[in-house]
């Protein structure tokens, strides 16, 4: 199971505009962009899927920029990554429309996945953005030091 490039982004959005909360001034794509070294283009896509949702508040101009709609720990990941990801047929044999496969109905693949599927959205249902936010314990996954540029208003990494 992958992310697309799209859900990825999107958390990514969703975990600064978090992060940023407490700032006077809101995040912008721009700021996005630069961080991440995402295309500003294409954030500024994502930005207004991510506002159609209900997930973000855009505001124009001077002082403008984006904001969550509600508070980081009401914004599950699993609805998020269910609202942002466009395919979750894993395996040709999950499209019953399209599926060739001769062995459908004598394999027990499908039903394996699914239970992978279900569990993987499980977790994330346990998540919200307000919890990816929590800093690391000491070690915790760390395989290397990446020294990372300051960006105000985020937390020094």
């Amino acid at each position: 199971m992958r992310l697309t490039h799209w859900s990825d982004y999107s958390l990514r959005v969703l975990m600064y505009c978090a992060a940023c909360a407490q700032r006077e001034k809101p995040a912008t794509i721009s700021e996005i962009a630069e961080a991440h070294g995402i295309s500003r283009s294409h954030l500024t896509k994502i930005v207004m899927t991510l506002s159609g949702l209900g997930l973000l508040e855009t505001t124009r101009g001077r002082g403008g920029g984006l904001r969550l709609l509600r508070p980081a720990h009401e914004t599950v990941l699993g609805a998020v990554i269910r609202q942002t990801e466009t395919d979750f047929t894993l395996v040709e044999c999950f499209d019953n429309d399209h599926n060739t496969c001769r062995l459908a109905g004598y394999c027990r693949l499908k039903g394996a996945l699914q239970q992978a599927m279900d569990s993987y959205l499980a977790v994330l249902d346990g998540l919200t953005l307000a919890d990816l936010l929590e800093p690391m314990p000491p070690g915790a996954g760390v395989r290397k030091v990446v020294h990372l540029k300051h960006i105000p208003g985020l937390p020094d990494l």
